[in-house]
């Protein structure tokens, strides 16, 4: 069994062996031995920046690379890293260059540089993660669905509870959970729900789910949002997993678990669910 750093770093070797090649992300995964889900959000925490604008800003950098030092053609080149039109390497190239392909070629043309990432288990101190194992029965969840990509879901599902929130549709769903489920690899559905209760009518435009039986890790989070959050999440994936010997994630899915608002927005509490199984 390869540690979780391991499997992150020979994912990121296998991107940088097929740079020239369709890369999908199933199968990027798969290096790293965990779900496309997870790998894309955990990869997202720890690097700062999507899979998918890793593997564009690699594809760039090396581009320009040769277009500075070889006689290639754009139109060329533009195929080879995986663009269908010169136009599309062009806007893509610039964009990240602030220089045109052409221009790139040019003796001395200023570019840009983006090295490959390199995984590292660093020790930043005594920091405390609070957290406990739990087994839970099979449940059922009822609320609003949003299908969302992972490239940009950090921007837009604060919008959704935003929108959810201001419609008054938290008369329907006050939503206790934030779950996130995974569609196709690449995009997930997330949920603003409460537990169903089945003697309810489910209202139009709301849905149910079944959250399967199984072992949670549930990760305690103190004080204001989103920032405890987010760095209880940061820190589970950068401190807890990389050291946990017992257990390895599970499932396709995770929660957040909310109370409601207090007084003071540093004496809020709320909770990570993790699925996780035995090693």
């Amino acid at each position: 069994m390869i540690g979780w750093i391991e499997g992150i770093q020979n994912a990121i070797e296998y991107i940088e062996e097929n740079l020239t090649e369709e890369l999908n992300i199933q199968d990027i995964a798969e290096k790293a031995c965990v779900s496309a889900f997870h790998f894309q959000r955990i990869f997202s925490i720890l690097c700062g920046f999507t899979v998918g604008e890793y593997i564009r800003n690699r594809r760039l950098s090396i581009a320009a690379e040769e277009l500075s030092k070889a006689d290639a053609k754009v139109i060329d080149v533009a195929i080879k890293y995986g663009y269908d039109s010169p136009d599309s390497f062009t806007r893509a190239f610039t964009k990240f260059h602030g220089i045109s392909p052409s221009a790139a070629k040019l003796k001395g043309a200023n570019l840009k540089s983006f090295a490959p990432v390199k995984i590292k288990l660093t020790l930043e101190g005594g920091t405390m993660l609070e957290y406990k194992i739990v087994e839970k029965a099979q449940f059922t969840v009822m609320g609003k669905v949003r299908c969302f990509d992972i490239d940009n879901s950090y921007d837009e599902v604060p919008k959704f509870w935003q929108e959810h929130m201001q419609s008054g549709e938290n008369k329907i769903v006050c939503g206790m959970y934030g779950i996130c489920m995974d569609s196709d690899g690449k995009k997930f559905d997330y949920l603003i729900a409460d537990n169903y209760l089945p003697w309810n009518e489910i209202p139009d435009g709301y849905e149910t789910r079944v959250i399967p039986a199984g072992t949670w890790a549930v990760f305690t989070c103190r004080g204001a949002l989103p920032k405890s959050l987010q760095d209880v999440n940061t820190k589970i994936w950068s401190e807890w997993l990389p050291s946990c010997k017992e257990y390895k994630l599970a499932g396709s899915y995770n929660i957040e678990m909310y109370t409601p608002p207090t007084e003071n927005p540093d004496d809020y509490y709320c909770e990570i669910w993790v699925p996780v199984e035995k090693i």
